[in-house]
């Protein structure tokens, strides 16, 4: 391949870009997706969809790929403080979409959605990775991907270059979009353990805001189960990370609530590593040429586990924008309009979230104290992140409900 013509190039063949490419090609659009391993690798990275993201799943084709793959059905999230389940939720029958948690194993996902793609009709070129964009000079004008791969370069004409090449995303940088940064709060450490002694059908999160931080149990199937710590920054002297702090690890899962006796009969089967808890994301996630879908256009913060199913919103809405209209610069744009209300809205309230659950000192021991009983008597005040995600009302209205503030009436 020295030189081609293409509708579309995907930079990035996991998630978002496998989805992407086995819709576009299985309506005839060609399409080549250009992915740079050739085999993939554990690594310590979101695993569980919530349910709103099954819901894109499910419009997308790709659930039943999935779960023919082994993904894991999860029908309950269960939340503790201490060891009793402070909730045990039924996803299927509390969820607006009626769906369950769907978690699998992230480099089976995605041997088994690239394969996918490629049996659809999409072109998928492994090792590679585009280099540059050429946007052209003159209205009308394709751009020309360039693609570095171990046979030399080659320059590939297409309509649209998308850009779903992660956090990191190369597209994103040399196609000039000014990346936008949070401050870091969070710690996310991460681990896949085989032989917990817990069941397999539910998420378990455990919270403990007194000392800001929490963890959480995804089950995968096949008895393993991938483990987060989170915590505030500047908490512990070090991140978790590395081989030689797996007791470490236990121990930190343990004093946030995690009964130590599911860990008695477990081992460690993959690698453990800590990110940091912030989100980065670009403002208009489209340039007329270039688009980016998933982190490549917002990652948002790992603790709260909303990465994948925001990935499967972005294939859905720009895919069906793309399908609807011949004018594709205008579709995408049209896209990267609904990304930033939906992407903002879900920014929003997971910035509240942080800051009542993992803030510390004296104002957050307050806020808790004041919040956090009516929640309990009143559990709409909460935003129903997993059912809802982007959805559950993030308003100023909403804004004050959830910080109680529309009980307390202004001075004078």
């Amino acid at each position: 391949m020295t030189q081609g013509s293409y509708d579309i190039v995907i930079a990035g063949g996991g998630l978002g870009g496998a989805t992407l490419g086995r819709a576009l090609a299985g309506a005839g659009v060609r399409t080549l997706i250009v992915e740079r391993e050739t085999a993939f690798r554990d690594r310590v990275r979101g695993e569980g969809m919530m349910p709103w993201g099954v819901v894109e799943a499910r419009a997308l084709g790709i659930d039943r790929l999935l779960r023919d793959d082994g993904a894991h059905v999860v029908p309950f999230w269960r939340r503790y403080s201490g060891l009793v389940p402070a909730e045990s939720r039924n996803l299927a029958d509390t969820t607006p979409g009626h769906t369950p948690c769907l978690d699998f194993y992230h480099p089976s996902m995605q041997r088994t959605l690239l394969d996918a793609a490629e049996s659809s009709g999409a072109i998928v070129l492994r090792g590679a990775e585009v280099v540059r964009v050429d946007q052209g000079d003159a209205p009308g004008k394709p751009p020309v991907a360039e693609i570095r791969t171990d046979g030399g370069t080659h320059r590939v004409k297409a309509r649209l270059v998308v850009g779903a090449d992660g956090r990191r995303s190369t597209v994103r940088r040399i196609a000039g979009f000014t990346l936008n940064q949070d401050p870091v709060r969070l710690i996310v450490a991460g681990v896949l353990y085989e032989g917990l002694d817990t069941p397999e059908d539910s998420v378990h999160h455990f919270q403990c805001p007194a000392l800001g931080q929490a963890a959480l149990v995804f089950p995968i199937g096949h008895q393993r189960f991938r483990t987060y710590f989170v915590s505030w920054v500047g908490h512990r002297a070090h991140p978790i990370s590395g081989s030689g702090h797996t007791r470490e690890f236990l121990d930190a899962c343990v004093d946030t609530g995690v009964p130590r006796d599911w860990f008695e009969r477990a081992s460690v089967v993959g690698p453990l590593a800590a990110y940091p808890g912030a989100d980065i994301w670009v403002e208009h996630p489209c340039n007329g040429s270039v688009v980016l879908i998933g982190d490549a256009a917002a990652a948002s913060d790992p603790s709260w586990g909303c990465g994948l199913s925001l990935t499967l919103r972005d294939v859905r809405v720009l895919l069906d924008r793309l399908l609807a209209n011949d004018d594709w610069e205008a579709a995408a744009h049209a896209y990267a309009f609904e990304h930033d209300r939906y992407y903002g809205a879900l920014h929003r309230v997971l910035d509240w979230l942080t800051q009542l659950l993992y803030e510390r000192g004296a104002s957050a021991d307050e806020r808790r104290a004041r919040i956090l009983p009516c929640f309990a008597m009143e559990p709409d005040r909460a935003p129903d992140l997993p059912g809802l995600g982007p959805e559950t009302p993030s308003d100023e209205e909403a804004r004050r409900r959830f910080f109680v503030e529309d009980r307390f009436l202004p001075p004078g």
